[in-house]
């Protein structure tokens, strides 16, 4: 499994792909999944999710973080391929300006606030949803189990 962060923000925030990568991995071990993944994240500010959200959610305003899920059709578990040669998962974006923002509101550490905004977007990523009730019973307890583990390392 393989994290290729971006970071146009500077060196400052150079430790959140360790983070995200520890988060992964604690993700794929609890899920059983062993397929060689690569995850895409980025970064990003106000105007470039404001953007995406609006053009391709139809949703003209900021939000926290955007997953473009690339094997919608297919189940991740499920290796198609030489598991020595990455696949690719998915893209998730995540606006630190905003997450800033709503780190200071609720109260969260930064680390913590852009933690969770990953474990949801790699969630989104493997198929997990909270449009429905049901949905969201399953993906935010397995969020926060995702969190607590990586934490415990």
């Amino acid at each position: 499994m393989n994290v290729d962060f971006t970071n146009p923000f500077g060196d400052e925030y150079d430790w959140l792909e360790e983070r995200y990568t520890s988060l992964a991995q604690t993700a794929f071990s609890l899920l059983d999944i062993t397929v060689n993944y690569e995850i895409d994240v980025s970064l990003v500010d106000d105007d470039t999710i404001h953007e995406i959200n609006r053009d391709y959610r139809h949703v003209d305003r900021v939000t926290d973080v955007i997953s473009f899920a690339f094997n919608d059709d297919k189940d991740p578990k499920d290796a198609i391929l030489d598991p020595k040669v990455p696949r690719m998962l998915g893209e998730i974006l995540i606006c630190l300006p905003q997450a800033q923002r709503q780190a200071k509101e609720i109260g969260n550490t930064l680390q913590r606030e852009l933690s969770f905004l990953f474990v949801h977007g790699l969630l989104h990523l493997l198929g997990y949803d909270h449009m429905k009730k049901e949905d969201e019973e399953v993906m935010f307890p397995l969020q926060d189990k995702i969190l607590e583990e990586t934490d415990r390392k």
